[in-house]
């Protein structure tokens, strides 16, 4: 699946990923593969990309969370993610 996170000055990433698990409003939530069309609200936390592998262009931007599972994260204050046929973005500050 193909995420693209996006901030008001840059574009933090863009890429294949095996999923991707956000901050909404009601509590985090996972999105992966094949998951239904949704728009939702993210409170702040991080953005936490499941992939093996960050492109070098966006390495900057995140932290690695865990060395086994290759996870990157990204801290965010608040932003929205629309999803649907294995695309999505999230628009974040």
């Amino acid at each position: 699946m193909n995420i693209k996170i996006l901030t008001p000055e840059f574009v933090v990433f863009e890429g294949e990923v095996k999923s991707v698990l956000l901050p909404g409003k009601s509590g985090e939530f996972h999105i992966m593969k094949d998951h239904a069309a949704i728009v939702a609200s993210l409170n702040g936390g991080k953005i936490k990309v499941f992939t093996n592998d960050i492109p070098e262009q966006y390495n900057e931007h995140f932290t690695r969370e865990n060395e086994k599972e290759s996870v990157f994260s990204f801290p965010i204050k608040s932003g929205v993610i629309e999803y649907s046929n294995n695309k999505g973005i999230i628009l974040a500050e």
